[in-house]
């Protein structure tokens, strides 16, 4: 009997936030598995599962996150063979992730190889609240309204990565994976006069939280799960 692979958006923190067709996708499954650092390690995701059903049993796979493209290749594949023994016995299988599973995920790269090993296993994926929508209701911003447009990038490699996207005045600006460099976004921010009304959010519903201004908090450096909502220039 052939398995299948789901991969479910556990949300950014909030057990509250775990949606109910992720909660049912996670007890129907056979398996659950969560990413961590160290198999030692309760990884963020299967933090809220815990959180939200204490009955859910996780395996760990354990991932490189850092950024190391052989260790990050060998840690990948391991898990994909992992997971294809769990498909040939019949298993279905989901994985957890922060967020949703279709944007900023180690879960496409996952299904990847897992179809490379077994092509006609069947994936699916169940969304997942993301960090911006949690942090816009928290601080009470209207992110898009009439025909305004959503740019969401990830800040990872550098703040130069939100230049174009300031560019749009029309447009908000979402920025992912910038916490270390949130300082010279913030410069960036003020240099576009878009400073005033941009927010803060980290760690949210988990231990740690932040939320505020970026002008509050752009002192200093912030954690890798750090977003910054940037709404667009209505003044006009």
């Amino acid at each position: 009997m052939a398995g299948a692979l789901v991969g479910v958006g556990v949300g950014p923190g909030d057990p509250e936030l775990l949606t109910v067709k992720a909660l049912r996708a996670l007890r129907d499954a056979d398996r659950v598995f969560s990413p961590t650092m160290a198999v030692d390690s309760v990884g963020r995701a299967e933090s809220i599962v815990r959180e939200a059903d204490p009955t859910i049993r996780v395996e760990r796979l354990v991932f490189a996150i850092r950024r190391d493209d052989a260790a990050r290749s060998k840690a990948h594949d391991t898990a994909a063979k992992r997971i294809v023994e769990c498909l040939d016995a019949g298993e279905r299988v989901a994985f957890i992730t922060l967020g949703d599973p279709n944007v900023y995920s180690t879960f496409h790269h996952l299904a990847r190889l897992v179809i490379e090993h077994r092509p006609d296993v069947a994936v699916d994926t169940v969304p997942g609240i993301m960090a911006f929508q949690d942090l816009a209701a928290r601080a009470g911003v209207v992110v898009l309204d009439g025909t305004e447009r959503l740019q969401l990038v990830s800040a990872v490699d550098g703040p130069d990565a939100v230049d174009e996207a300031l560019a749009d005045e029309e447009a908000a600006v979402i920025v992912y994976k910038g916490g270390r460099h949130l300082p010279a976004i913030a410069e960036r921010l003020g240099e576009k006069d878009r400073l005033d009304g941009a927010v803060f959010g980290e760690l949210l519903g988990l231990p740690g939280e932040r939320i505020g201004p970026v002008k509050e908090y752009a002192d200093s450096a912030a954690a890798y799960l750090a977003t910054v909502i940037v709404p667009p220039d209505r003044r006009s």
